[in-house]
């Protein structure tokens, strides 16, 4: 059982999400529509129960498959039998929706005792269906629209048994029946357990953490709809409901040990809809692309690990990526290299993933060694597919540039036994102690011995590794915030990066500290966006895919 005050309710596929409007109403549960990015809630309808047409408390249960509402008397059931389709069922008790109308909404009378609810706000139609029991539907139209809609599926007054469905749709509306309630129950357990067989194994004692990363991942998968070519798994459907530039390569390396088909489609999203400079977009939804922003390269990194499995990522799915891996890499050089020294910068914080990161606070250009470290790895990788590919030229070249690039890089940034970030341009210092500075130990054993032992002792001796992970800013800094957002707080692609890095560099037994400390958190506290560095309690969204990734990812890994 999961809360849902916490996990959004929902389905593989679908753009419809019951869960509390947070920040607005988190009393009473809503039916939402996802399809307008995060600057949106989406509210549809409220849900209420009622017994005898009265509205009465009511607790809720909810499975990954069904959300139950229960009052003494009586209960309702909800299931997402397809991806566009609710059913409802009820005993004893009904349940009533209550529109969130605005301009131009409407109610209008269908065929046999149906409506059709036409949520022009919202840009969707809903047909709701009574199968058991009487639909009662009040909209009173005034002008341009109703001034309210209550639509009320009622048990039947013998068997008081109600079932219903409520189906979206955009245009013409096409009479059709429905599954029982019953059978559509039977098939989203069926195709959740599907699922769930294919989720990365771990041992008993995340158990808890397991499921939960299962249902938050099967459930925040959307099916490929207006600018979405293929199905794509949002970051959350509570209100981070987009994918980010970066965020889909967390998810992509959890999904491509046994849905490798999956993985490619989360690796290669962006890829679509890349611009011509060789821009990827801050982030994706089903109406829009972002380009006021875009994220660090971390998808050579991402696909040098999804290359281990040869026997899919094929060939043909290298030829695929080489040249919009190529216009990415060489968009950094071109544009976010003013002074032409061959280190490319960061124009603002959200570029980094690291929005409010300290390494910022002086303002920008950035020059950070991160970027430089993922700049390095991609072009090591754009090198060996180039070898693979017949481009033997570009290999070297590639591979040139790599290792040119490691130079340039260690003379820039690597002062006093650690990494330093500088302004573009003057290269002053920015004294900062954020986490980021320590992400070049992705390099491994690219980086000299004596480089790997200081950033590694630093992860220790200078605190960032607390009871339950790395703090993104050093808990003693100034500038620590217990919710700073990355200013403080534990984040799971930072630990992901770093655990790889040291596990890379031979410091198996710190990465495994890391991961048993962070799993040990998730596990708990559930799959936040991010968690307080001290005391381990998830914070901002509470229902994230790239925690639940990199949690399985992490905790599969502490099988060996």
């Amino acid at each position: 059982m999961f809360d849902i005050s916490k996990v959004p309710f929902s389905r593989y596929g679908s753009y419809i999400v019951i869960s509390p409007l947070h920040g607005k109403d988190g009393t009473h549960l809503y039916l939402r529509n996802i399809r307008n990015g995060d600057n949106d809630l989406g509210g549809i309808f409220r849900l209420e129960l009622l017994l005898e047409g009265q509205v009465v408390p009511y607790q809720s249960q909810m499975s990954p498959h069904a959300l139950r509402l229960e009052a003494d008397g009586g209960f309702v059931e909800i299931i997402i039998s397809e991806a566009r389709v609710l059913q409802v069922r009820g005993l004893g008790a009904g349940l009533r929706l209550t529109g969130m109308t605005g301009a131009y909404d409407y109610a209008v009378p269908a065929h046999q005792g149906c409506w059709e609810v036409n949520h022009s706000s919202q840009e969707i139609r809903y047909m709701l269906t009574p199968i058991k029991g009487p639909l009662q539907v009040d909209a009173p139209f005034q002008e341009q629209r109703c001034l309210e809609i209550t639509a009320d599926f009622l048990p039947d007054p013998e068997s008081q048994e109600m079932e219903g469905a409520i189906e979206e749709f955009f245009t013409v509306y096409t009479e059709r029946s429905y599954l029982s309630f019953s059978e559509g129950q039977k098939l989203v357990q069926k195709e959740y357990q599907t699922w769930i067989e294919t989720v990365l194994e771990c041992d008993s004692r995340w158990r808890n953490g397991r499921e939960l990363a299962s249902y938050i991942t099967w459930s925040c998968v959307v099916q490929p709809e207006g600018l979405l070519n293929r199905p794509a798994m949002y970051m959350s459907k509570n209100w981070m409901t987009n994918i980010w530039s970066w965020d889909h390569c967390f998810n992509a390396l959890a999904l491509a040990k046994n849905s490798p088909e999956l993985a490619w489609d989360q690796f290669m999203i962006f890829f679509d809809h890349q611009d011509e400079s060789g821009m990827l977009p801050d982030f994706l939804n089903n109406r829009f692309a972002l380009w006021n922003f875009t994220k660090p390269p971390i998808h050579g990194w991402t696909l040098k690990q999804l290359m281990k499995n040869r026997a899919f990522v094929t060939k043909e799915k290298l030829q695929e990526v080489y040249e919009p891996l190529v216009k990415w890499t060489e968009w950094w050089f071109k544009y976010r290299d003013d002074d032409g020294e061959g280190l490319p910068h960061y124009h603002h914080g959200n570029d980094s993933g690291w929005d409010n990161s300290t390494i910022f606070h002086k303002g920008t250009p950035v020059k950070s060694p991160d970027l430089s470290a993922f700049l390095l790895i991609q072009m090591e990788v754009l090198a060996e597919i180039a070898e693979e590919l017949g481009k033997k030229e570009e290999a070297e070249k590639w591979a040139s540039d790599s290792m040119h690039l490691l130079g340039r890089m260690i003379g820039m940034f690597w002062q006093d036994d650690r990494f330093i970030a500088v302004r573009s341009g003057n290269h002053s210092e920015i004294q900062s102690d954020s986490l980021v500075l320590y992400v070049p130990i992705i390099l491994g054993k690219r980086l000299p011995e004596s480089f790997r032992k200081s950033l590694t002792d630093g992860l220790v001796s200078n605190g960032f590794l607390t009871d339950f992970g790395l703090a993104t800013e050093k808990p003693s800094s100034p500038f620590f915030r217990e919710d700073g957002y990355w200013r403080g707080p534990i984040w799971a692609p930072t630990t992901l990066l770093i655990y790889k890095g040291l596990i890379d560099s031979g410091e198996t037994e710190l990465a495994r500290e890391i991961a048993e400390k962070f799993c040990t958190m998730a596990n708990r506290s559930g799959m936040a966006e991010n968690f307080h560095a001290i005391t381990g309690e998830g914070l901002r969204d509470p229902a994230f895919t790239w925690t639940s990734s990199v949690f399985l990812l992490l905790a599969h890994s502490l099988m060996d």
